[in-house]
């Protein structure tokens, strides 16, 4: 056992969404290598689910931050 790490770990690069119960406030994130896989993802659980689109990531930085939140009733 040693001592927990302290700097945040890094993002991969590609596009990520975050999938959350309704009426949550966390969730868990989801990264896909494509814009076209994130929104097959976004239309797998987006019947049950709430999505919020992160953006996409490249080099460890934000490239295109969104923040849309979408749920497919």
């Amino acid at each position: 056992m040693g001592r927990p790490a302290t700097k945040p770990g890094k993002l991969r690069d590609g596009f990520y969404i975050e999938v959350r119960n309704r009426g949550e406030k966390t969730g868990i994130k989801l990264r896909r290598e494509t814009k076209k896989a994130m929104m097959a993802a976004i239309e797998q659980y987006g019947r049950i689910k709430e999505i919020v689109i992160l953006g996409e990531s490249k080099n460890g930085k934000w490239i295109d931050n969104q923040n849309k939140v979408y749920s497919i009733s």
